[in-house]
């Protein structure tokens, strides 16, 4: 039988990968649900090419256009971030891929959860938040939680057939981003044109700023917290700028796995989708003579401090990464609407985390009251940091 797949956030670039990869298998996968925020255009198209039981625009406004769009097609539409979270629990789903942007991806995925879902996690945001919550739940509905970040998934590759109490470290690669070796006179004037020109990855907007700070590499590590069930100090980043290797894995004995490949996420797509079992593909192939050199350098946490904030996060824990990720989403939007500069940001992300209320045990209430309240404090901070 085919397995049924929801997809939220079918617009962006995981989400359109994901269907790129499906659409290569047919014979394997089935899409029930599409969901996207504000691009109904091409949730119109992908809704009338893959034929889902529903979709759901979150933008309200525009309901009506994909209704009309839609009105000879079996597909019913549904609208609002609620929609997305009631229809992950259908049983015609038998596994979520979170593709959402930032806190957005946690409810919809704790729901999916709770009826059975196994989850293909690009959201890293989701674990970064609520990473205690989530972990607990998975167990206790027995669901499977996948990695699709390159990184993440890496390492998963890695510890297949192996105990995770033999885990000495993980190492998270990082590309460094456009602003590898930067110092902080020249990322004074850094724009956010620049600042979207990834170097390896194509990615969305938010991703890539996240990757130019090093706050997705922060990200990273406290999802791989709760992914792999480590301590901080198990986790370090590493900087590789050519990007073959996607993480490593250090053993108890000294032993090293890394798993390898040239930068595309339709592989981690693909394994995820199609996991415990590896698929055929046509992706391009990675050749040593390609790459006679493959470098390691230690990252720069002076200059790029969103990465020391996040480690920070991950050792106070409680609610001060829900903290940090709802400050670092606002003053990410506020780059990207030039309100602020590039190293105005760990500023303001810091001042926050500060100055927000600590909870050393949040329940689900307490993050979104933390979410909230973080958001509207650090909007007010913008203003101070022009």
């Amino acid at each position: 039988m085919k397995k049924k797949i929801a997809i939220l956030g079918s617009t962006g670039s995981i989400g359109t990968q994901t269907l790129e990869v499906i659409r290569n298998h047919r014979d394997l996968f089935e899409v029930t649900m599409l969901s996207a925020h504000n691009n109904a255009d091409l949730l119109i198209e992908q809704a009338i090419e893959f034929v889902p039981l529903h979709v759901v625009i979150g933008n309200p406004s525009k309901k009506e256009l994909v209704i009309e769009a839609l009105s000879h097609h079996p597909t019913k539409v549904h609208s609002g971030c609620e929609a997305i979270a009631d229809i992950v629990s259908i049983p015609e789903i038998d596994l979520v891929l979170s593709a959402l942007v930032g806190y957005a991806g946690l409810y919809p995925t704790l729901n999916a959860i709770k009826h059975g879902k196994h989850i293909a996690l690009a959201n890293k945001e989701t674990l970064v938040v609520a990473g205690d919550l989530i972990t607990t739940e998975v167990y206790r509905y027995n669901v499977n939680l996948l990695p699709v970040d390159s990184e993440h998934s890496a390492i998963f590759q890695c510890l297949t057939g192996e105990d995770n109490a033999s885990i000495e470290k993980i190492y998270l690669t990082a590309s460094g981003g456009p602003f590898r070796g930067k110092t902080v006179e020249e990322l004074q004037q850094i724009t956010k044109t620049e600042a979207l020109k990834h170097p390896n990855w194509c990615m969305g907007n938010k991703v890539t700023i996240d990757s130019a700070s090093l706050m997705n590499k922060g990200l990273e590590a406290i999802e791989a917290k709760w992914l792999f069930h480590l301590k901080p100090q198990q986790i370090e980043v590493i900087v590789h700028p050519q990007s073959i290797i996607h993480s490593m894995v250090q053993f108890t004995d000294g032993s090293m796995k890394a798993q390898m490949g040239l930068p595309d996420m339709k592989l981690p797509i693909q394994y995820a989708l199609s996991y415990p079992n590896r698929l055929p593909s046509d992706f391009t192939r990675f050749h040593f003579p390609d790459y006679p050199a493959l470098t390691f350098e230690k990252p720069d946490l002076k200059t790029f401090r969103n990465l020391s904030l996040a480690y920070k996060a991950m050792e106070q824990g409680g609610n001060i990464p829900c903290i940090m990720n709802a400050a670092n989403e606002v003053v990410v939007e506020a780059f990207l609407a030039d309100k602020i500069g590039f190293l105005t940001m760990p500023d303001i992300i810091e001042k926050a985390m500060s100055e927000i209320k600590y909870i050393p045990e949040p329940s689900l209430s307490d993050y979104a009251q933390t979410d909230t309240e973080t958001r509207a404090h650090t909007k007010k901070l913008l203003p101070l940091f022009k």
